[in-house]
């Protein structure tokens, strides 16, 4: 892994495959880490001859914390956006898109496919509607347009996000990550627990910042409705969705897909809001063969 300076801001990435293939970005979302892309799917796409790049958001991970920085509780966020008003939040989806855009420019990027999960669809799409020169294609993975008639999360999923540990200690951490995977993860491919212990324990080891995470979810408040900004993507896109997300239902990738004009939606029975080992090669050639056929 390596560190970059993008947008002013200290950023921590790693880049893998041939440097003179095509590039893939991998943007994360909500309080996730960039290696919750499964290392197996970086191979996969790299098997498939793409160059790809995984990096930290701003607030989590290795790359630079917004510390001191607060954002107004959930409640008021949520108030706020009800009426009409758009919160005061400390840094906006607009910024961390110019993250990413930034990263590019470190590594002399010019144009790259962008790829983005949850909150890191919705920073790829800020991507492709902003910096549209820097796009060769888009692919939106369990994310949404932020309309807020679609449907919400289930209050089990809701819950299990937003739910404090009940203390620091790196057990309870472990175990608390383990309930928040089986709250929001895919009911048609239920991962080991073990397996998703060990996960959990290596990204806390790795990195443990939980005040990120409420800088983050006001962002993505106050970006608001982005179908009308949707409709100005030019770039070839594909939307990938679970067909049983409980965080993210279908209808938002529904919804991404029916304002960006020519976009495929491609669903996936029984996946939820995560990325299954098990559906790794399927994610690698919907993305591998979106963007062939651009070429």
């Amino acid at each position: 892994m390596a560190q970059a300076q993008a947008n002013g801001l200290t950023i921590e990435y790693d880049d893998h495959g041939d440097p003179a293939a095509p590039p893939i970005l991998l943007v994360m979302g909500l309080g996730a880490q960039m290696t919750l892309w499964p290392q197996e799917l970086v191979d996969a796409l790299v098997e498939r001859g793409f160059r790809v790049i995984r990096y930290d958001n701003r607030d989590i991970g290795l790359s630079q914390k917004m510390d001191g920085a607060k954002a107004p509780g959930m409640i008021k966020l949520m108030l706020l956006s009800r009426l009409g008003f758009t919160p005061r939040v400390p840094y906006t989806l607009a910024d961390m898109a110019r993250d990413g855009v930034g990263l590019l420019d470190a590594l002399g990027i010019a144009k790259a496919h962008i790829v983005g999960a949850s909150m890191g669809g919705m920073i790829a799409q800020h991507i492709a509607f902003s910096h549209p020169e820097r796009v060769l294609t888009l692919t939106s993975i369990m994310s949404t347009t932020g309309h807020r008639k679609l449907p919400s999360a289930t209050r089990e999923a809701m819950s299990a996000l937003t739910k404090r540990p009940a203390s620091m200690d790196e057990d309870v951490l472990v175990e608390h990550g383990v309930k928040v995977s089986q709250a929001i993860g895919s009911p048609g491919f239920r991962a080991d627990p073990a397996a998703v212990r060990e996960r959990s324990r290596a990204l806390i080891k790795r990195s443990f910042y939980p005040a990120g995470m409420p800088r983050q979810f006001a962002a993505i408040v106050a970006d608001g409705d982005r179908r009308e900004r949707l409709r100005s993507v030019k770039a070839p896109t594909l939307v990938i969705h679970g067909e049983a997300d409980p965080l993210v239902p279908l209808a938002g990738g529904e919804d991404t897909a029916a304002h960006i004009a020519d976009s495929r939606l491609k669903t996936i029975p029984g996946m939820g809001h995560d990325l299954p080992l098990e559906l790794v090669d399927e994610i690698a050639d919907a993305i591998a063969g979106h963007v062939k056929a651009q070429a």
